[in-house]
């Protein structure tokens, strides 16, 4: 069992930056963060496999950026030029292997964290 404990969330008004950080308990192959607004639907934020190669939504590209620190196990969620529509909450998922062709498939994970809440206002 792998615990994911995401942090950094916070308020920001649009064009500002926040941080986001996911502590894994231990090492896992392929990490990623999601969202969900009030209403909607998980949807996929960033992929990262333990490789160092990265998939990003197209809504974010550009503006968003995930690394990580293996020694650490901890991904991280660089946001710029946040906008109003990236208000949600942010979820760290991972899983050894996807369980679903797509990074962005939110049942492609074994493991989640509890989120952190970002509000961007206008």
């Amino acid at each position: 069992q792998v615990q994911l404990v995401e942090s950094g969330g916070g308020s920001v008004q649009a064009g500002g930056s926040l941080r986001l950080s996911c502590e894994a308990s231990a090492y896992i192959y392929n990490m990623a963060w999601f969202r969900q607004a009030p209403g909607k639907e998980r949807e996929g934020v960033g992929f990262m496999e333990g490789d160092g190669s990265t998939r990003y939504a197209a809504s974010v590209k550009g503006r968003f950026t995930i690394s990580r620190d293996n020694a650490k196990s901890t991904l991280y969620l660089q946001m710029n030029s946040l906008k109003p529509e990236d208000t949600a909450r942010y979820y760290c998922a991972a899983s050894r292997l996807l369980l679903r062709p797509h990074w962005s498939a939110p049942d492609g994970y074994n493991y989640w964290g509890q989120g952190t809440q970002v509000t961007v206002s206008s």
